[in-house]
């Protein structure tokens, strides 16, 4: 890792004009021991400002609270004056450190997690409708199992086979549970990859009133087999 830091990282410039940072664990799997864990800090300005792609900026051993929490403790005044935002996962070690460091700056979680936490609730939602409904967990030729990989699938990328399917297993009122997650999913990522910014924030934004409304359909405004 030291010889990756000298190559990759060790610009004395590298901490300049950063607005906006990311921190994740990743695990060093090649190790002759065993797995390592490394906090990884990235600098998300870049991205955010629409400039270009996110810049390594440190890692450090360790996935703990203490590992990024004396990382930042080590920055200059300017640096941890300078943060903005801090986009994390959901561990709370990292927001903590956060919160304690640079508490000024506004803890996010990053849309990769956002959107797994997303789908994890929807494959819970699917199997808890599954149980309800034929009192076991899934078989084969289940139309529930069988739609598990494709409840995932972006709409935009549906086949007409899955856009199919997805009808099909829809139209059963028994299944409401889970059309009105997969819904709701399919608008979080809708709102991620919308290419205008803003207007991808106003659909969060729906999206978020929506749920805490308590919406009992969440379902996409146009789902791929509604038609022009």
């Amino acid at each position: 890792m030291a010889e990756g830091k000298r190559r990759l990282i060790n610009d004395p410039t590298r901490f300049e004009c950063v607005k906006v940072i990311g921190v994740d664990e990743h695990v060093w799997r090649h190790t002759r021991r065993s797995d390592k864990y490394v906090t990884v800090i990235i600098d998300l300005t870049p991205v955010r400002d629409g400039a270009g792609p996110a810049r390594l900026l440190d890692m450090v051993e360790g996935r703990s609270k203490a590992a990024f929490k004396t990382w930042l403790a080590d920055r200059d005044d300017a640096f941890r004056d300078a943060v903005e935002v801090v986009a994390m996962d959901g561990f709370t070690g990292f927001k903590t450190a956060a919160a304690e460091e640079i508490p000024d700056a506004v803890t996010v979680m990053d849309p990769f997690h956002v959107v797994r936490l997303a789908g994890d609730a929807l494959d819970r939602c699917r199997r808890r409708v599954q149980l309800a409904i034929h009192g076991h967990r899934g078989f084969r030729d289940d139309p529930l199992y069988k739609s598990r990989r494709t409840l995932h699938t972006g709409a935009d990328l549906l086949t007409d086979k899955q856009s199919d399917r997805l009808r099909a297993l829809f139209v059963d009122d028994v299944h409401v549970e889970v059309e009105a997650t997969w819904g709701a999913y399919q608008r979080m990522i809708a709102a991620y990859r919308h290419e205008d910014r803003q207007r991808g924030r106003e659909l969060m934004e729906k999206l978020i009133t929506d749920l805490s409304a308590g919406s009992p359909r969440c379902s996409p405004s146009s789902p791929p087999w509604a038609g022009p």
